[in-house]
């Protein structure tokens, strides 16, 4: 058993750090704005001051933080992580952000002696309840094999894929596929309905097809029976979009569904509904077709 660090104990960092309590290890975290829910203070959650005092106890240091600006601030700002690193300690950052500042983040980070690994994860906050999310991971071997007993009290589906920074590319592989799936699950439901089928029977035969898949299972109950509270919030989906669109930009590579997938987003967004699960990108299309589903 052992001490691990793990900083942003949100929707999902909550029942990720619960799954290592349970596990027998302590888990230690620094001060920051929203307190830890009380289900870990009540299960041994200790709180240091800083994320530099933090990196200094425990010899493994957890990130699942919203975007890769908090992401550098925690490791890198006042007081953050890198200050107290030494040689052997391990960053795995969970966090979904850009690869190519996690490249550079690993740089700096081995530079201090420490190994950095990046894993992302999918499955939202189903997923990370039921301890069965997809880990995409990105680091030598090494350091894989020493996350990889942490990552199976996390995760199912775990997956060395290369070096700092593939972990995040193929993150956001994932999500490109994610959202574009959910639009085609929003126009077909869409189509279905307005045309004077029953959606809900419409899926139900559909999930017995080649259209079969996990977001028509999940998302297109969703949409049918208008449950948009968030498992994973369309804000969050946009940012990863963007980093998509970014690494497209720098590559020379054409994603033109995923930008006008993203402008359905940004529909939504605009419509004040950022905060709600990302099946809801359905409602842009709803206005679009002055039609809902039900």
């Amino acid at each position: 058993m052992a001490n691990i660090g793990f900083i942003g104990l949100g929707i999902m960092g909550t029942p990720m750090a619960r799954h290592l309590q349970d596990a027998g290890h302590t888990v230690i975290t620094s001060k920051f704005a929203i307190p830890p829910r009380q289900e870990l203070i009540d299960n041994g959650l200790k709180i240091v001051d800083s994320p530099k005092v933090l990196a200094e106890t425990v010899d493994t240091i957890i990130l699942m933080l919203p975007d890769t600006p908090e992401v550098e601030d925690v490791l890198f700002g006042e007081n953050g992580v890198s200050y107290g690193l030494t040689a052997g300690k391990l960053v795995i950052d969970m966090s979904s952000i850009s690869p190519i500042a996690t490249k550079e983040f690993a740089r700096k980070i081995r530079a201090t002696g420490a190994e950095y690994v990046d894993g992302p994860v999918s499955g939202g906050e189903v997923g990370a309840k039921n301890a069965s999310l997809s880990i995409m991971a990105g680091g030598s071997q090494e350091s894989f094999d020493r996350a990889l007993p942490l990552f199976q009290l996390m995760g199912k589906n775990i997956t060395l894929v290369g070096d700092c920074g593939d972990g995040q590319v193929t993150k956001v592989a994932n999500q490109i596929i994610v959202a574009l799936t959910i639009e085609a699950v929003s126009e077909a439901l869409v189509f279905a309905s307005k045309a004077g089928a029953d959606p809900a029977r419409v899926r139900a035969a559909l999930m017995g097809g080649f259209a079969s898949s996990r977001i028509l299972e999940v998302h297109g109950e969703r949409m049918v029976k208008r449950t948009f509270d968030p498992g994973f919030r369309i804000s969050l989906h946009q940012k990863d979009l963007n980093l998509a669109l970014q690494g497209a930009k720098a590559l020379g590579v054409a994603l033109p569904n995923t930008a006008s997938t993203q402008e359905l987003f940004n529909q939504c967004a605009a419509h004040g509904e950022a905060g709600l699960d990302h099946s809801g990108l359905v409602k842009a299309l709803e206005r679009m077709a002055n039609h809902a589903v039900a």
